[in-house]
């Protein structure tokens, strides 16, 4: 995503194989929080994989993730899974989330 030419976010639609697609790695720069380029994202997302075919969708994310989840919650996933982890030298709980295209 872009903002006069600037590029203030990304997300990536993996192929998981079996008519999963994955979104992976959504990021924003910073400034770009607060202006809908999260959700705008994970809609486009969302709509990609349904034109591609895919019959579901998953990601994972860490549950301090606060506006990353209410943007997931709100563009239909629900969460499936949590694991407790120790990563980047804190721990943390890992959650999976999914919804059927």
């Amino acid at each position: 995503a872009e903002v006069d030419g600037e590029r203030m976010g990304s997300v990536f639609l993996v192929d998981g194989g079996d008519g999963l697609a994955k979104l992976r790695l959504l990021g924003l720069e910073k400034k770009a929080r607060g202006l809908g380029i999260g959700r705008a994202l994970t809609e486009q997302c969302i709509r990609g994989a349904r034109e591609r075919g895919y019959r579901k969708m998953t990601l994972w994310t860490q549950s301090c993730l606060v506006a990353a989840r209410g943007i997931y919650q709100s563009a239909g996933f629900t969460r499936v899974k949590e694991e407790k982890h120790h990563s980047f030298g804190v721990d943390l709980v890992g959650e999976t989330w999914e919804m059927d295209l």
